[in-house]
């Protein structure tokens, strides 16, 4: 069983920066594909970024594509996300799971941590 445990999350105008951090409580951390998704109020999970098990293939949604970074470093058993100019369409609750494939479906993961309020002020 592979615990998750987001970070980083908070309040933040406008225009900042965020950095989340998910640990991962796995020695096999580096086996696995990590993702980054959000859930809005009253809306379904919809993918952010994923990155593959060594950092080579990673990926993101066109809605953040230019202003966020994900990456890992898989000696302190840790993915992150670097978010810039934030806005308040991206106020949310953000999710971090682990799978073996960096894909954008949520089914495609099988591990999930508690999630990490992200809130963006006008």
């Amino acid at each position: 069983q592979v615990q998750l445990v987001e970070s980083g999350g908070g309040l933040v105008p406008a225009g900042g920066s965020l950095r989340l951090s998910c640990s991962a409580s796995t020695r096999t951390f580096g086996n696995y594909a990590m993702g980054w998704f959000r859930q809005a109020p009253g809306k379904e999970r919809q993918f952010v970024a994923s990155i593959n098990y060594n950092g080579a293939r990673i990926y993101y949604a066109d809605f953040v594509r230019g202003r966020f970074t994900v990456s890992r470093d898989n000696a302190k058993n840790t993915v992150y996300l670097q978010m810039n100019n934030l806005n308040t369409e991206d106020t949310a609750v953000y999710y971090c799971a682990g799978g073996p494939f960096a894909r954008p479906g949520v089914s495609d993961y099988d591990y999930w941590g508690q999630g990490t309020q992200v809130t963006v002020s006008s």
